[in-house]
């Protein structure tokens, strides 16, 4: 068993999910609850408030994306900026399955997700060593490789136009059919569904004996390797698992769209992971959740009335890294506990 000195303790203990944070006036259970409860109702109130189905749909799977791309970032301390590539795959895996293969979804996400475990996996192993700015550069160099070769193979990707002629098929289950087609409603539940089993197996991940060690890898590499931590395998997992997820999310985004589109693949796309994560607050768990709930609601009205619409999400990014350098979920932390 590895002994983390006192200050790694101290910060996995309050960091870790579903643990209570000292002088923390809501209940840590009771937070979890509103979450949950605010995800299971989103389609009924966020009509009530101007807002519609798609868009909730649209939060949920970006913000699963965001907390994959946080299980490195925010609880590894690895920074990748390639994060999109393995999103894009997902949703040309499930796309070009559709359209090419086997007429089902869940095969088609499938497909997409083994592709890009299958990449991750590859290209985890050739740059786990790295660090710092050359982690991030490398996972951007990569990541553009797979956006060029979407973008330049028209006759099987469509190129820039993206790969359209497909669409999401209702699941059987057997005993019954789920028509997430012509149902919005339904298939609102179905990513719900994919994201609670996501979220659900990353904190178990992150509250085991594997989330502590990538805990001490964050505070201290060089203390974690005098203790016989295994780093590189550890950052290895840990990219292999938030790809995972990531993929997962493409697939989900790609039959919300009934399309793929290659610039789900480029940088910018990892850079609003980025931006999502650190907007709500990076080391938390649910602050990916937040951050991609305001970046999608102000991109979606501020594009609807202007087209420097990410001039101002850019501004407003800018004055919480400054003013709120631990995110929105840090303010509301800090302001529960005066």
């Amino acid at each position: 068993m590895v002994r983390l000195d006192k200050p790694a303790e101290e910060s996995a203990q309050s960091e870790a999910p579903a643990l209570p944070v000292p002088g923390f006036r809501i209940d840590k259970r009771a937070a979890d609850a509103i979450v949950w409860l605010l995800l299971l109702t989103m389609p009924f109130w966020l009509n009530w408030i101007g807002g519609y189905t798609q868009l909730g749909t649209r939060v949920v799977i970006l913000a699963l994306a965001a907390m994959s791309l946080n299980f490195l970032l925010g609880y590894t301390g690895v920074l990748s900026f390639g994060h999109a590539a393995y999103f894009g795959l997902g949703g040309y895996g499930v796309g070009l399955t559709l359209k090419y293969l086997v007429p089902n979804t869940l095969v088609g996400m499938g497909v997409g997700i083994v592709a890009a475990i299958v990449a991750a996996a590859i290209i985890g192993a050739l740059i786990v060593r790295l660090r710092g700015i050359y982690f991030a550069m490398v996972t951007i160099a990569f990541g553009q490789v797979f956006y060029f070769i979407a973008y330049r193979w028209n006759n099987v990707t469509g190129g820039d136009d993206g790969l359209s002629g497909w669409h999401r098929l209702p699941i059987n289950l057997g005993f019954t059919q789920i028509d997430i087609l012509h149902n919005k409603l339904a298939f609102y539940y179905v990513v719900l569904f994919c994201f609670a089993v996501s979220v659900g197996i990353m904190a178990l991940l992150l509250r085991s004996p594997f989330g502590r060690t990538l805990l001490a890898i964050r505070e201290n590499e060089r203390r974690a390797r005098f203790l016989g931590i295994p780093v590189d395998r550890h950052i290895w997992l840990s990219w292999l698992i938030s790809c995972t997820f990531c993929s997962l999310a493409g697939t989900l985004y790609a039959l919300l769209n009934n399309f793929s589109d290659p610039h789900d693949l480029h940088w910018e796309q990892s850079g609003n992971f980025v931006i999502m994560a650190v907007l709500g607050g990076m080391r938390s768990f649910w602050g990916p959740l937040i951050g991609a709930g305001i970046f999608i609601v102000l991109e979606d009205y501020i594009s609807s009335r202007t087209e420097n619409w990410e001039s101002f999400i850019g501004l407003f990014f800018v004055l919480v890294v400054l003013f709120f350098p631990r995110g929105v979920l840090g303010v509301i932390r800090r302001r529960t506990t005066q």
